[in-house]
């Protein structure tokens, strides 16, 4: 299998309840998350993003409440990191293959994975609900990693395709918190400690996937608006450390997206490493339904191995 490998930089009080309603569902998600720690997780915990509904809720179904679904590893292998999971699909869908499949690939490697339910361009919204869903998970894992028995500097994001223009959204688009919001989660900052992009869309210009760009900016996004989500144009120094793969046969969201995202990595001089396979086609994942590594496309490999370098993976 031909690859070229780039390594850039080497471095490696809760606020008054407004409804005996919202006080019942705060209280939920609290022995929600001591279940989890005290290791019940089968059948997978599901916490909804916000008790209440989420901010902008086009209403109360399933497609208009962000969840994360929680995926703790075995208590013998935990290294208390943990990762948020962006699965893709265009923003139109969720591919469970990288979402689930992704968060027991973590566990295997000791790492709590978070599978985020984000809301959807097929569902009516629109930029910036997927960010705020991206973000407030951020937040809800930092917030609850006592209970959790987690790092806070150990919380990464990983994202695939459409999912992976959320994850480099974050990684652009961060927050350090809202010292005077009421909620406590809020107060949090959102900016993930390291991301993994995979074959991630990235630009909303030229070299764009156009179905993603539609159901996240709308038909006719302003100039503005483009050059905003155009992530390759939002790094600084103060974005995480990354790992990048592509395929240069990918025919759905060109190989520029992640050449152009290392580029701008390097001259910010933030560590990444960028790996361009030649052959593999898009949402590959990890390259098999099988749980064996060793049946594990390459990425997965050498990902583990990065991930290990940065204190996340055993």
């Amino acid at each position: 299998m031909n690859c070229m490998l780039f390594s850039g930089p080497v471095c490696v009080m809760l606020a008054p309840v407004k409804s005996v309603l919202r006080m019942l569902a705060g209280l939920s998600i609290v022995a929600c998350a001591m279940s989890i720690a005290q290791g019940q997780t089968s059948p997978q915990p599901v916490l909804p993003l916000w008790p209440d509904g989420a901010p902008g809720a086009l209403g109360k179904e399933p497609k208009d409440i962000p969840t994360l679904t929680v995926f703790f590893p075995d208590a013998a292998l935990a290294t208390g990191a943990a990762m948020v999971i962006c699965p893709g699909g265009g923003y139109g869908m969720l591919a469970d293959h990288e979402g689930a499949g992704y968060a027991r690939w973590l566990n295997q490697q000791g790492i709590t994975a978070f599978v985020l339910k984000y809301r959807l361009g097929s569902s009516g919204y629109r930029h910036p609900r997927m960010l705020e869903d991206a973000a407030r998970a951020m937040r809800l894992v930092r917030f609850n990693a006592v209970e959790w028995k987690l790092d806070t500097n150990r919380i990464g994001i990983i994202g695939s395709s459409a999912g992976g223009h959320l994850a480099s959204t974050l990684l652009t688009h961060f927050d350090p918190g809202h010292a005077d919001a009421p909620d406590p989660v809020e107060r949090l900052s959102c900016r993930p400690n390291l991301g993994v992009l995979c074959y991630a869309v990235i630009t909303m210009g030229d070299e764009t996937h156009r179905g993603s760009r539609d159901n996240l900016l709308g038909k006719d996004p302003s100039p503005e608006l483009i050059k905003e989500l155009s992530n390759e144009l939002q790094v600084t120094k103060d974005t995480p450390p990354c790992f990048i793969f592509h395929t240069y046969d990918d025919q759905a969201v060109p190989v520029e997206n992640s050449l152009q995202f290392a580029a701008a990595l390097s001259r910010c001089k933030v560590p990444y490493e960028l790996h361009i396979y030649q052959h593999g086609a898009h949402g590959m994942g990890l390259g098999t339904k099988s749980a064996n590594q060793e049946q594990m496309h390459e990425w997965a490999g050498e990902c583990k191995r990065w991930l290990k370098e940065q204190g996340f993976g055993k």
